[in-house]
């Protein structure tokens, strides 16, 4: 049987995602909330940490405002490209490693600590619990930390209304209709309430849960769905309005779980 990690690794070998933010209009609309959420948190010349970094869309545009980024990935295909994007920008460390142990950097090093994809892949109990521990143990005291996590709900309408519901509800749900977590599910996800429970008695403060891209993935599918650009600038901006509605949580396939270490 393969192991997390090897199931991790096959996945993005297999998949672009260098361009997963760029070649949809919901991958856009995520990385434009995201990156106004990110924002509300930084100082100039701040240390940012990135786990699950990718290909570094993220880290490398945040060391190009000034920050210094130091940028984990477990990928080593995505590692390579991110740093061959880094290329002549110094003010980021790249680094292959694990979310779940982060031995290798020290307590409190951090102003602000980004988890944007380990959550989708974590499943044991003892994992989910480590990641989260080792991303508060390395960010500072009053520091922010901004946890991706995605939405059971949203992963059903997204994916499995096309003939497929009763295969989407026997990988994603027991009998019992409680959210199933194994490694070869490939992507997990949660229950908002679930997730943000996660944080109880961890030391830190819950700031904000967002939805970073609405329901526009199920609706991208439709064969007449259309934006030019101006369309999407003004959707844009709408949707920044409505991000934080709790009603609306759950049909967002990505999301946000804001918190500050006390």
């Amino acid at each position: 049987m393969s192991s997390r990690e090897e199931i991790v690794q096959s996945i993005y070998e297999n998949y672009d995602e260098d361009a997963r933010l760029s070649k949809s209009r919901h991958g856009e609309l995520e990385y434009r909330v995201t990156m106004a959420y990110i924002h509300r948190y930084l100082k100039k010349g701040c240390r940012v940490l990135e786990l699950g970094a990718g290909t570094g869309r993220y880290s490398i545009a945040l060391a190009k405002e000034g920050m210094d980024v130091t940028a984990i990935e477990l990928v080593a295909s995505n590692l390579d490209v991110l740093k061959r994007h880094a290329e002549g920008v110094t003010n980021v460390r790249a680094l292959q490693g694990d979310a779940t142990d982060l031995s290798m950097l020290e307590d409190e090093s951090y102003d602000v600590t980004l988890v944007l994809g380990p959550m989708y892949h974590l499943y044991e109990k003892e994992e989910i619990s480590s990641a989260i521990k080792e991303a508060i143990r390395v960010t500072k005291k009053g520091g922010a930390l901004l946890f991706a996590f995605l939405s059971i709900y949203a992963i059903m309408y997204a994916d499995y209304c096309y003939g497929n519901w009763k295969a989407g509800m026997q990988e994603n749900y027991d009998k019992d209709l409680k959210p199933l977590r194994f490694k070869e599910q490939l992507f997990t996800g949660y229950d908002i309430v679930e997730f943000e429970d996660l944080f109880k008695d961890l030391g830190v403060e819950h700031l904000l849960t967002v939805g970073v891209d609405g329901m526009l993935e199920p609706i991208e599918k439709r064969p007449d769905f259309h934006f030019s650009d101006e369309d999407f600038d003004s959707f844009t901006r709408w949707y920044l309005t409505i991000a934080e509605k709790r009603e609306l949580l759950g049909g967002c396939n990505h999301l946000l779980y804001i918190c500050k270490k006390r």
